[in-house]
């Protein structure tokens, strides 16, 4: 077992513009492989990063501001992770290593979102059937939030992701700077991701579910659970601190994992904003929860742990089983152990950002996610009971809003993610899913359960649970096009749980 809280937590670096085009600044981003040292005892691991580093470079970006990228492909031909050929998207006749990149969270036209079809290849010599082009733009209007960008190729967006392409977005306001929160060094992303490895330091992802079933080799399988946790590309690191007030603003960046976060000393964190940016007003929380691609601001007081060592710890149970508190039951380490360079002069302020609740709707959906088995007895997750090659179902109209009954019949939490839009939660609420399976009708057996006080902020991807209907209200815009919504568990995304759908005007 690696030893933990043996190399300090890496800052992400910030990405620079290489020219500007008309008063916009204009970068460029190549993706390449590399080898890193991902732990003290390990040897340098293969992994795929953005301008080759894994995590890749983090973007801040100012509001109403916004930015061209051209992105790169200079990775090899050959993938060094097992593809499952039977995958739609992922055929023997497509190459093996194609790329495309969504900026998760980000209100983009949808030439610039990321579409999965919309993929190319190294040097740009092949592109997929929905390629528009490779130089994208982001508008960046939205409010001060953390947002991500990573990989979506279709068929193979678990694979590139968990090579290394993924890494923060920043977009910062005014607003959010007259708050007066901790800034500069006191301000740290952390992107928490599980990997496994071989002994010689290679990434381990698993090429078979169930070794006595027909299923193809190598084929897909149906999660990725990995028995070391990373934060910024490092195992288990630890980061020296001055007792003082820190910001954190943490990335879910797993495949498939959960995580309920709390600290060993027992104290809270002050949350201040969730995947869409700052909630109304700051929520004490003894634990956060994040399903995959969900993001938590928050701010944790320290200035009374000088000398302590505090471990920010992983109690999300499975099945009943909290983690191995010596694996995956840590993820990293603050070392409170550095004197006050400067006085702490932030603050918490009582009131954040506006939270206008949504009431007003044109539309209603309703919409299950459900499974059924393959040709190889395998299991499929499904939006609505249809493949991702079935017709654009869902059509709402530019400039409408509408509410999204999602029915979970699934014994699975899926995190649902859509493309271009920011929501807001309404409600959960238990059913009877042995009536639902045998009549199709939704008997509640509680409740109407509003969500948590740090849900009821703007979020772009949210939890639905097992056995209830979870409720979002979505205005849809400012951009027509096609976009995707899908489960955000990578494994479930890439095996049929991922439907387009078309805004229209």
């Amino acid at each position: 077992m690696l030893k933990k809280f043996v190399d300090p937590l890496p800052i992400l670096k910030t990405i620079r513009p290489t020219s500007h085009i008309q008063n916009v600044p204009f970068y460029e981003v190549t993706m390449q492989e590399t080898f890193q040292k991902l732990h003290r005892d390990l040897p340098p691991t293969k992994v795929w990063g953005y301008n080759g580093q894994y995590p890749g470079p983090t973007f801040h970006v100012q509001r109403h501001q916004p930015i061209h990228v051209l992105w790169k492909n200079a990775l090899p031909e050959r993938h060094f992770l097992p593809i499952d050929t039977t995958v739609h998207g992922a055929k023997k006749n497509n190459p093996e290593v194609r790329t495309v990149v969504h900026l998760h969270g980000g209100v983009t036209p949808d030439t610039s979102d990321g579409y999965p079809e919309a993929w190319f290849t190294r040097n740009f010599r092949k592109v997929g059937p929905h390629f528009t082009h490779r130089l994208y733009t982001y508008p960046n209007h939205q409010p001060a939030t953390n947002l991500w960008y990573h990989d979506h190729a279709m068929g193979i967006t678990r694979l590139n992701i968990y090579a290394g392409l993924a890494g923060m977005y920043i977009i910062h306001d005014r607003e959010e700077t007259r708050l007066n929160l901790p800034c500069g060094p006191f301000d740290i992303p952390l992107i928490i991701q599980d990997r496994s490895f071989h002994e010689d330091g290679r990434l381990f992802y698993p090429s078979v579910q169930d070794k006595t079933a027909a299923a193809p080799r190598p084929s897909v399988v149906p999660e990725f659970l990995g028995d070391t946790i990373l934060v910024n590309g490092k195992v288990w690191p630890y980061v020296n601190l001055e007792p003082r007030r820190y910001r954190f603003r943490i990335l879910n960046g797993s495949n498939s994992r959960f995580y309920r976060l709390t600290l060993s000393n027992g104290a809270p964190f002050i949350q201040i904003g969730t995947d869409q940016g700052l909630l109304e007003s700051p929520i004490r929380v003894p634990s956060l929860i994040l399903a995959p691609a969900e993001r938590a601001d928050v701010i944790v007081d320290f200035s009374t742990c000088f000398g302590e060592s505090i471990v920010l710890q992983n109690e999300y149970e499975r099945k009943g089983e909290k983690p191995n508190p010596e694996t995956t039951g840590s993820v990293m380490q603050f070392r409170v152990v550095n004197s006050l360079t400067c006085r702490d002069e932030s603050s918490i302020p009582v009131h954040l950002a506006p939270v206008p609740k949504l009431t007003q709707y044109q539309q209603k959906r309703t919409l299950r996610l459900n499974m059924r088995k393959d040709s190889y007895g395998r299991n499929i997750h499904l939006l609505d009971d249809r493949l991702w090659s079935e017709p654009v179902s869902a059509i709402p109209k530019l400039g409408q809003t509408e509410i999204w009954t999602l029915i979970n019949e699934t014994q699975e939490i899926h995190p649902i993610h859509l493309h271009l839009v920011r929501f807001q939660i309404l409600d959960r609420q238990p059913f009877d899913r042995d009536v639902f399976e045998e009549e199709g009708r939704i008997v509640s057996t509680g409740p109407r359960v509003p969500p948590a006080l740090n849900e009821r902020g703007w979020k772009d991807t949210v939890r639905a649970n097992p056995g209830e209907v979870t409720r979002i209200i979505i205005p849809f815009g400012p951009y027509p096009g096609l976009f995707v919504w899908h489960c955000h568990i990578l494994e479930h995304e890439d095996y049929e749980m991922m439907r387009p759908y078309m805004v229209t005007r």
